[in-house]
C-alpha cells in the first residue's frame, strides 16, 4: 500500500515551518537542554540557503503538516561541515517527538541517499553528537561506518561529535547519475544506437527511445558515465519516487524501461550496473519487487535479468500493437530483499 507519509523537498513557502520542526526535533533531543549558538541557530533558520547549497527534504502527512526534515549538502557549501570532493554531507534529520517510532527518520535518511546518487556523489557522510545513541544505531543500521582520523571544522559548540561514512558506488571506473539537460541529446543517440544495432524496431519506438528530455522531466533518466572521460556508457528510465513508469506496476513494485548500453560500451558490465543500481533505488523507497517489460525478441536483455535473479512474471505478459506490428512483451521480476 502507498504510504500516507510523502518524502519530497521543501517548497519554499514551507522553509519557515521547516525551520520550526528542526528546532522541535532538536529541543526534545538528548542536546535539548544546551544553550544553542548563533552560528547553529543560523544554519537551523536559514532554511533557503540550505535548500540552495543542496536539497532541503520534509517528511509530509496526509493532512500537510510536515512531520520530519533532513538536509542533503554537496562539498564546499557553506553549510557544510565534513564533505569534501565527491562527497555528499547529510545533516539536520529530525523529526518531531510525537512521530518517532514510525521510521520517518529512516526515509527521510534513504530518499536523502536517493538524492546523492542523483547527484552521482561517491558518499554520503555525517556527523552526530556521542550522545545521541539512537541517531548512531540507525545509520549503523543504514550501513553506515565510522571515519577513522576525520575532523570538521569547530562549530562552537560544547557537543562531542561522531563522524559517519556511507559509500555509494560500486565501481571507481563507472558512476551512474541522472542525466543532466546538455546531455539530453547524447543519451538520445547512445539509446537508439543500442536498439538499432541489434533490433528491428519501428519507426514510432525509435522517437519513444530518443525522448530523453520529456522522460527526464516527467519520470528519471539515469546514466553510466565514464569517470576519466565522462563519456556517457548507457542509460535507464525509473519513474519518481511515488509513481509508476508504465502499466506493469503495482503498489509495492518499481518499474523501469528503455535499458541501454552503447555499443562500444558492451563486455564493461554496464547493463548489470544500471540494473543493479534500479534494485537499490527500490530498496532505498522500501519497495518490495523490481518489473519490467521486454520485448520477446531481446534475449541478450534476458540473459542479463536472469542472470541478476529475475524471474519470469507470465500472468502480466501480453502484446502491444505498434507502427502496425503485434509486439509480445516478456514480464519479468525480482524481489529487492533476494537481489
Amino acid at each position: 500500500m502507498t504510504s500516507p507519509i510523502e518524502i519530497r523537498p521543501a517548497h519554499p513557502d514551507e522553509y519557515d515551518e521547516v525551520g520550526r520542526v528542526t528546532e522541535r526535533a532538536f529541543a526534545d533531543g538528548p542536546y535539548g537542554h544546551l544553550p544553542v549558538t548563533t552560528e547553529r541557530r543560523e544554519l537551523v533558520n536559514d532554511v533557503a540557503a540550505r535548500a540552495a547549497s543542496g536539497t532541503v527534504l520534509v517528511a509530509v502527512g496526509s493532512d500537510g503538516a510536515i512531520l520530519g526534515t533532513a538536509t542533503l549538502l554537496r562539498a564546499g557549501t557553506p553549510q557544510s561541515r565534513l564533505a569534501v570532493g565527491e562527497e555528499a554531507e547529510l545533516r539536520l534529520l529530525g523529526v518531531v517527538a510525537e512521530t518517532r517510532g514510525l521510521g520517518l527518520g529512516r526515509s527521510l535518511a534513504l530518499a536523502a541517499e536517493e538524492v546523492a546518487l542523483g547527484w552521482g556523489a561517491a558518499s554520503v557522510v555525517l556527523d552526530t553528537g556521542t550522545r545521541n545513541l539512537v541517531s548512531q544505531t540507525l545509520y549503523r543500521t543504514l550501513g553506515y561506518e565510522l571515519i577513522p582520523n576525520r575532523s570538521a571544522e569547530p562549530d562552537g559548540s560544547p557537543i562531542q561529535h561522531v563522524e559517519f561514512v556511507k559509500p555509494l558506488r560500486d565501481r571507481d571506473d563507472v558512476l551512474v547519475r541522472l542525466v543532466r539537460p546538455d546531455e539530453y541529446e547524447a543519451a538520445a543517440d547512445l539509446s537508439e544506437r543500442a536498439y538499432t544495432s541489434e533490433y528491428d524496431i519501428t519507426e514510432s519506438y525509435r522517437t519513444s527511445i530518443r525522448q530523453i528530455a520529456e522522460r527526464a522531466r516527467e519520470h528519471q533518466v539515469w546514466v553510466a558515465v565514464d569517470s576519466v572521460s565522462g563519456t556517457l556508457l548507457g542509460a535507464v528510465a525509473t519513474p519518481r519516487p511515488g509513481h509508476s513508469i508504465s502499466p506493469l506496476a503495482r503498489d509495492g513494485e518499481l518499474d523501469f524501461r528503455l535499458l541501454a548500453v552503447d555499443p562500444p560500451a558492451r563486455g564493461r558490465g554496464i547493463g548489470a550496473l544500471l540494473t543493479r543500481h534500479v534494485i537499490e533505488l527500490a530498496r532505498l523507497r522500501r519497495l518490495d519487487h523490481v518489473v519490467m517489460n521486454s520485448g520477446q525478441q531481446m534475449v541478450g536483455a534476458h540473459r542479463l535479468y536472469e542472470r541478476l535473479g529475475f524471474g519470469r512474471l507470465p500472468e502480466r505478459e501480453g502484446s502491444i500493437t505498434e507502427g502496425g506490428r503485434t509486439i509480445q512483451l516478456l514480464a519479468f521480476t525480482i524481489p529487492v530483499g533476494a537481489a
